[in-house]
């Protein structure tokens, strides 16, 4: 596997070379100097150029890059439709394990790139200094932000509207339609407490990682080990007992996060609590 500093100057070579490419960025977690390096982060790059549709015409400047394993076109796709605008990328996996995310940006974007950046960019090259402030890159974007009542209030409001339907998916023996509220958002509205909750105890001036990946280091072992639990979902019972798990953590950090900033605690709670355990009756019977 080539090393970064390697990849780094392949890029800065083909950049060079070509008088359509102009300015050069690379960003994510590679820019990130809260993130420990290793050699799976991506190379996400961006290439402002003065010719897009030169490029589109044919991938085969594209093997200045190294050998490809594999390549996908987001924006060239018909099931998943364009979202970048303007804008065209690669998302590209090389021989030696390599990935490389690449994204075409026309010249006159630059502004509206930079005005819609996370803050994590670092210049390689700039050909014509239309960047005359400095990049710092930072992942201030992501930090834990402090939530208000009102954010707090929508976060327990929506865990437990959709607990029903987790509740309700289970008793009918619609496992899929369970699992899908129970992954897609219930557990991610759990993830969002205890984020404020590690907040509170830490600050909110750092990030625990995209999806939550680094939370681990914040919570207590046992509290990890829990949430890892509520992933057990093989079975109509298992689930059940996850999706109890995921409500009895939830209760319970809500509740910190409700005492420490002094936000007023939900009474729905219990009331849907009673509400889900009438579905479980069911199922217990079933």
């Amino acid at each position: 596997m080539r090393t970064e500093n390697e990849m780094l100057t392949q890029i800065d070579k083909i950049v060079a070379s070509d008088d359509r490419i102009r300015l050069t960025v690379l960003e994510g977690s590679r820019t990130n100097p809260n993130i420990s390096k290793d050699d799976f982060q991506d190379y996400d790059v961006s290439f402002f150029v003065t010719d897009i549709e030169f490029y589109k015409k044919n991938d085969a400047w594209l093997e200045a890059f190294g050998g490809l394993t594999f390549m996908q076109k987001p924006e060239d796709m018909e099931l998943y439709p364009a979202e970048l605008g303007n804008w065209f990328s690669y998302i590209m996996y090389f021989n030696d394990g390599i990935k490389i995310d690449l994204t075409l940006i026309p010249l006159n974007e630059v502004d509206a790139y930079l005005s819609e950046s996370d803050g994590l960019v670092e210049v390689l090259l700039d050909k014509d200094d239309r960047l005359q402030e400095s990049l710092f890159p930072n992942d201030k974007k992501y930090w834990i932000h402090k939530p208000s009542e009102g954010q707090f209030d929508d976060c327990c409001n929506e865990f437990w509207s959709v607990s029903s339907y987790v509740a309700k998916g289970l008793v009918r023996k619609e496992l899929l339609f369970a699992l899908d509220h129970m992954n897609q958002i219930i557990r991610p509205e759990l993830l969002r407490m205890m984020s404020w909750e590690v907040g509170i105890r830490h600050g909110f001036h750092f990030s625990v990682g995209k999806n939550y990946k680094f939370i681990d280091r914040y919570v207590p072992e046992q509290e990890f080990e829990k949430l890892v639990q509520t992933f057990s979902q093989s079975g109509y019972q298992q689930s059940w007992e996850s999706f109890e798990l995921c409500c009895e953590m939830f209760r319970d950090y809500s509740r910190k996060v409700s005492l420490s900033l002094g936000y007023k605690y939900p009474d729905y709670d219990e009331k849907m609590t009673r509400f889900v355990h009438t579905f479980y009756t069911k199922l217990s019977k079933s």
